[in-house]
């Protein structure tokens, strides 16, 4: 019986136009993926940087109960030195050599007590207590690993500081995040004013003085060339921005018995709105 189906040199495919439709249909779904992808990553990231937070909140709270105190937050040391609040921090959490903070300091820069003696030296291991954060957990970083060598004035280049967990590129040509700002709040004090000029020694009552990490924050952005400023660089920005807004008069800022911890956020930008703090950071303009 011979077969009723007729033989053909016709080969299927697809046409030009099935191939373009294919194609365009898969870069729109990419567009549309790549964008929640990021997102999810970024998510991830905050709750990290929230986690890092709250264990150098921990931290503290340990150092504060050890030694009957938060850890100071001035900008400059006992000796008129610069050595802003997120310095300090890094050396109540880890001590100037990351193997314990020592209970005689008095936070100078040179890391020496009142009587001129070093306390940042190997005989004095025994007397130093053990970091209160771990060092996988701190982040970090020399000031001139982030800034670049000749670009920490007026900061010592070697000194450390505690970097939150996103990453950005740095003049030295590493990686890393930006340091961690603390503030210590001074309970004797009652104003949350960004109109009272405060100064580097003089915080003119308010609770929290942002000149305790200006000059910080004032290096810039250390993946930008010349002048690269922090929104933060405004007290504007600093006092609109910490103020607790569920208390409507006096202002008042969060944490006012206590202290505050300012990460920049995945834009690595000081006062914008992803910064990521230990209270509810609630940007305004």
């Amino acid at each position: 019986m011979k077969s009723i189906v007729k033989p053909t040199n016709e080969q299927m495919g697809f046409t030009i136009v099935e191939l373009l439709t294919v194609m365009s249909i898969i870069v729109i779904l990419i567009g549309l993926l790549v964008p929640a992808v990021n997102r999810v990553r970024q998510y991830a990231n905050e709750v990290r940087q929230m986690t890092q937070l709250q264990a150098i909140g921990t931290g503290i709270e340990f150092f504060t109960s050890e030694l009957d105190g938060y850890p100071p937050s001035g900008a400059l040391d006992g000796t008129g030195q610069p050595y802003c609040g997120a310095l300090k921090l890094c050396e109540a959490m880890m001590g100037q050599d990351l193997m314990g903070f020592h209970p005689e300091s008095d936070f100078l820069r040179d890391g020496t007590d009142r009587a001129a003696r070093p306390l940042y030296v190997l005989p004095t291991l025994a007397a130093r207590k053990k970091p209160y954060v771990q060092l996988e957990n701190a982040k970090v970083q020399k000031l001139s690993e982030i800034y670049g060598a000749g670009n920490t004035n007026p900061f010592l280049p070697d000194s450390y500081v505690l970097c939150d967990v996103f990453s950005h590129p740095y003049k030295s040509g590493m990686r890393g995040g930006m340091p961690v700002l603390y503030y210590k709040a001074d309970a004797t004090n009652s104003l949350h004013d960004p109109n009272s000029n405060p100064t580097p020694t003089d915080s003119k009552g308010n609770i929290y003085n942002y000149w305790d990490n200006q000059m910080l924050v004032m290096l810039g952005k250390p993946w930008e060339e010349g002048l690269s400023q922090h929104s933060l660089m405004e007290p504007e920005r600093f006092y609109k921005n910490t103020r607790n807004h569920k208390i409507p008069y006096p202002p008042r800022p969060y944490r006012a018995d206590s202290f505050i911890l300012i990460s920049a956020g995945f834009d690595g930008e000081y006062g914008t709105a992803d910064d990521i703090c230990n209270f509810e950071w609630k940007y305004r303009e």
